[in-house]
């Protein structure tokens, strides 16, 4: 674990390369492909708010237009020529706050989302019918990258009942960026104290996206070198812990 005493000295965001490419981790759990001006995220899972309302609990509707608030700032901040969603958009059945979502894409007309189906995205295909989405059912290739929602390549050194499809020399030869798997690590804080935080993870073949959205949990990575890890410290900082 990375010792971290003052968060106002950390980097606001973190420019690494991968197969010669420039990525910028973000604050906001997001990355910048500097090459394709591309912005990728995972997990936003809208409408699970209103799924676990219609289930009893009392979780607030603001609580997906606050992600959609911080991706709109992205947007405007970074001007991406595609947003790419690296799966689950949508956590459950149709809702209405699956039919906010146009609306608000309209406001950046004509830019381009490019949804990568994820596990939760089982809407009607009628729903998914809008003119700024592109639906890629399984995966998304954009050199050097193999874009899916599950990884296809299991990362090295991984415990705790995850199960992984084996590597194959087709999926190798390009580098998996995903999400799923929500992923977290631990942060020493000072004085005793640590905190899980959603991470960037950076395996040998394979790259994992933290969770988009805010009310979703994580799962501690089991990372060794030369994996990499990247701590989301707080909305304005990202540091490395491996």
């Amino acid at each position: 674990m990375t010792n971290v005493t003052n968060t106002r000295k950390l980097p606001a965001q973190i420019q690494i390369n991968v197969r010669d490419q420039k990525l910028t981790l973000l604050p906001q759990r997001a990355i910048f492909w500097e090459e394709t001006q591309f912005l990728l995220l995972a997990d936003l899972h809208l409408g699970k708010a209103g799924h676990f309302r219609k289930n009893g609990s009392p979780i607030p509707a603001a609580v997906h237009w606050q992600d959609l608030v911080i991706l709109g700032t992205l947007i405007e901040k970074h001007q991406p020529k595609k947003v790419v969603l690296l799966g689950d958009l949508f956590h459950s059945t149709l809702n209405n706050e699956w039919l906010d979502f146009p609306q608000w894409m309209e406001q950046y007309a004509p830019l381009k989302f490019v949804l990568v189906k994820g596990n939760h995205d089982m809407l009607p295909e009628a729903a998914y019918n809008l003119d700024q989405l592109v639906v890629e059912p399984e995966s998304w290739i954009e050199k050097p990258f193999l874009l899916t929602h599950k990884p296809v390549i299991e990362p090295n050194n991984q415990r705790g009942g995850w199960k992984f499809p084996k590597s194959s020399a087709k999926t190798t030869e390009l580098y998996n960026l995903a999400g799923h798997i929500h992923p977290g690590t631990t942060v020493r804080l000072g004085l005793g104290q640590s905190e899980r935080m959603p991470c960037f993870f950076f395996g040998p073949n394979i790259g994992l996206l933290p969770a988009f959205g805010q009310f979703t949990g994580c799962v501690r990575m089991n990372a060794q070198p030369p994996d990499q890890v990247y701590g989301v410290v707080s909305e304005r900082s990202v540091v490395r812990v491996v």
